[in-house]
């Protein structure tokens, strides 16, 4: 099989610069162990920096459109941490993801550019396939008690409708509600540079009878 050539190798600078915060969170947020699936990876970037910073975690990048999977895998044939995966295709709205029991699901930048329903579908589909206790983070823009945290993020608000008016910057508390029907709890929200949020899920224990 012939290699991804290092041109289909993706480079988003918003991933560059984001991602040393994000891997503060995830250290905190995520098991030492255990397997992790990343929905919506993009260029791979991410993928590659937190599975090399946290070489416990089996980690298994998915995207639906097929090039930011070339991306990945062209990222992986560069020179990937071993403890990687090669990319799946994965729209989180298919009934069956395939993938198996997971320890944490992580989720970035992609509720507020996909229709409410992927946000529903996620969470279901964590809820299906995470352990008790296992963890789904999420991290973006989001509106506060219905308003804008920045004018930055309003800008991009009506960025985002204007190219699909599905989209758009979601409320924490209806992404919080919507959680607790999947059966998460939702930690302290941890502020992001860049007007952005982390929001680290844990899916509740079973019910003591």
């Amino acid at each position: 099989m012939t290699e991804p050539v290092p041109s289909m190798r993706q480079h988003s600078p918003s991933a560059e610069r984001n991602r040393e915060p994000i891997l503060a969170v995830l250290r905190t947020a995520l098991p030492a162990t255990g397997r992790v699936l990343e929905i919506a990876s993009g260029t791979g970037q991410h993928a590659m920096y937190f599975a090399g910073a946290m070489p416990g975690l089996d980690w298994q990048p998915t995207d639906a459109d097929a090039q930011a999977r070339e991306s990945i895998a062209a990222w992986i044939a560069h020179g990937a941490p071993p403890n990687v995966r090669a990319p799946l295709a994965l729209d989180v709205h298919q009934a069956e993801w395939g993938v198996g029991a997971l320890d944490a699901v992580v989720c970035i930048n992609m509720i507020h550019i996909a229709p409410w329903s992927a946000a529903q579908a996620l969470f279901a589909g964590a809820s299906r396939h995470l352990a008790r206790g296992g963890v789904l983070y999420l991290y973006g823009p989001y509106k506060r008690g219905g308003a804008h945290t920045a004018p930055s993020n309003e800008a991009f608000d009506r960025q985002l409708q204007s190219r699909n008016p599905a989209w758009g910057v979601r409320d924490m508390e209806a992404v919080v509600a919507l959680a607790a029907s999947e059966g998460f709890t939702c930690d302290e929200p941890v502020a992001m540079p860049a007007n952005n949020f982390s929001l680290v899920f844990r899916k509740r224990e079973a019910q003591a009878h």
